[in-house]
């Protein structure tokens, strides 16, 4: 591996980058994270992620690694040591080291570990052609609103769509989809986007929460309620969004293709739209 990890405090090249093994993060999934974006050498959408940070890590009952008001700047001093332009950064916060015993350690310091990649979000290849979808039983547990570290299920999902030739799975249960594997879940009927309201069934997506503040914006027609695989395959649009995706068009379930099979106009409206608002962002 390759650039600059943080590490408790601590800026150090990512072979030297280590946790203990008795760190409960590795051994119990006992932590939580988050992904900020980068976009114009600026991290975006800072305050939503401090915001969710801090009521997963209340959720969990664990305290903040840092001073809440020392948090973006760490993470902008990564992006800056890795001189990231545009791309993404990842943090992760675990209850930190102790001997094994599933309840909590008492006054056990936290472990604050983050580092920085590089990709395309803008001029991304995907954003034109859409991207495919298989539907994947939801394994998780009852807790989806935290931002847990523990993402096995999750991973789970991830093989069987890649296995499938598929970008991405969406969860379900009950007939009816929750979300992404790693993204929040959209679809499009005569011109109103679908999406499942918040609740412990779901992750508070922070891109969810933008778009929705720009359908109220722009006009656009929303209902936040369940939508089931019959409905999602009979849409006439779907997509998704994620902190490295932004808002992505897919064009078929399961191997079906969505409406005529490209990208469909209120995705990619809705993509020009956030585009336009995280580079106001990043350009203040």
């Amino acid at each position: 591996m390759e650039g600059i990890v943080y590490v408790n405090g601590e800026f150090v090249p990512a072979d030297n980058a280590k946790v203990s093994v008795f760190d409960r993060g590795y051994l119990f999934g006992d932590g939580v994270y988050e992904v900020l974006p980068v976009l114009n050498s600026r991290l975006i959408e800072g305050q939503h992620a401090v915001a969710r940070l801090d009521r997963s890590l209340s959720e969990i009952g664990m305290a903040w690694p840092c001073r809440k008001e020392d948090y973006l700047a760490i993470l902008e001093e990564l992006r800056k040591r890795n001189r990231i332009v545009e791309g993404s950064v990842y943090m992760q916060v675990t209850r930190g080291v102790a001997s094994r015993d599933f309840a909590f350690p008492k006054q056990t310091p936290t472990t604050f570990v983050a580092f920085a990649s590089a990709r395309n979000l803008i001029d991304n290849p995907l954003a034109k052609t859409g991207v495919s979808v298989v539907s994947v039983p939801d394994l998780r547990w009852k807790r989806r609103d935290i931002k847990s570290i523990n993402l096995l299920a999750q991973c789970i999902a991830k093989q069987e769509a890649a296995s499938k030739g598929a970008f991405e799975g969406w969860m379900h249960e009950d007939g009816y989809v929750t979300e992404g594997a790693s993204s929040s879940a959209f679809i499009v009927k005569e011109g109103k986007i679908i999406t499942r309201p918040l609740s412990r069934s779901i992750l508070p997506g922070i891109r969810r929460k933008v778009i929705l503040e720009l359908t109220k914006e722009h006009g656009i027609a929303l209902e936040q309620r369940p939508f089931s695989l019959e409905e999602a395959a009979l849409a006439d649009e779907a997509f998704l969004s994620s902190a490295t995706t932004l808002v992505m068009p897919i064009i078929s379930l399961d191997g079906k293709a969505i409406g005529d099979g490209k990208p469909g106009p209120v995705a990619q409206l809705l993509r020009q739209l956030y585009i336009e608002t995280i580079f106001e962002e990043a350009n203040s």
